[in-house]
């Protein structure tokens, strides 16, 4: 589960520190470096082919019996945990996400409250879920574990989902305020460059903001797998595998895109 974008305002930057942007035509190296010193660069990456591995696992392109099988399975579950311990202590961001926000009414407050809450608590659970298929607690909690994650996660997603959509909302009208001082400065034979500049901007955070929506519906497919535990059409393993992969194939494009 990735990081809610939402309404609400994320933490202010240090005053001391610079706010620096991503440089323009930088090296693919240097870029791949920034990528993959982030934990959700690794963590995506990771994701990406954990994912690609079941859908062709759960597409029985390749028989049980061959060696190939065995090995695949073994990478899928080795990388599932492996991306677990990546979200270690991750669920301080979204304490402080919710606490540094502000919000502009009393509906945006109880979202981001069901979203950074449910994020939250999903990643405080993956840690013990983490220690358990590791081995250092027992395992006869992971169950349990798991049923209160998938929930939270699934609660979580509902909430981000929401208070997208009002982010939405706010765009199409800053949108449309745009285009009608474009078509007046138009009509009068002015300058418009600044404000076609704004345009183009404001179009590109509204793509990543339907992007951004999207992943969260794919996440939040496989949530309400986990719940039901496999058992539906919207839990056929391939299915849920392609979620994942799409889920993995936006988030590691936000992340690129945001590096």
């Amino acid at each position: 589960m990735d990081s809610k974008a939402s309404t609400v305002k994320t933490p202010p930057q240090n005053p001391k520190t610079p706010i620096r942007s991503p440089p323009k035509g930088r090296d693919l190296l240097d870029h791949l470096e920034a990528y993959l010193a982030k934990r959700d660069g690794v963590d995506k990456f990771l994701k990406i082919s954990r994912y690609a591995t079941k859908i062709i696992l759960a597409s029985s392109v390749l028989p049980e019996t061959l060696s190939l099988t065995g090995r695949l399975k073994s990478f899928e579950s080795s990388v599932g945990l492996s991306r677990k311990a990546f979200r270690l202590g991750k669920f301080v961001q979204d304490i402080n996400a919710l606490k540094h926000s502000h919000f502009g009414s009393k509906q945006e407050l109880v979202l981001s409250i069901v979203a950074y809450g449910g994020e939250g608590l999903y990643y405080f659970v993956e840690q013990f879920i983490w220690l358990s298929k590791s081995g250092l607690i027992d395992g006869k909690h992971s169950r349990n574990l798991q049923t209160i994650s998938a929930w939270a996660e699934f609660i979580g997603y509902m909430g981000s989902v929401s208070l997208k959509l009002i982010d939405l909302k706010g765009i199409a009208e800053d949108e449309a305020c745009l285009e009608t001082s474009i078509e007046v400065a138009v009509s009068r034979g002015i300058g418009r460059l600044e404000e076609e500049q704004r345009l183009r901007k404001l179009r590109e955070k509204k793509l990543m903001k339907k992007l951004s929506i999207v992943q969260d519906f794919a996440d939040g497919l496989m949530a309400l797998a986990d719940i039901r535990e496999g058992k539906g059409r919207l839990s056929a393993p391939l299915f849920v595998s392609c979620a994942g992969l799409l889920s993995a194939l936006i988030s590691a494009h936000k992340n690129w895109v945001s590096c």
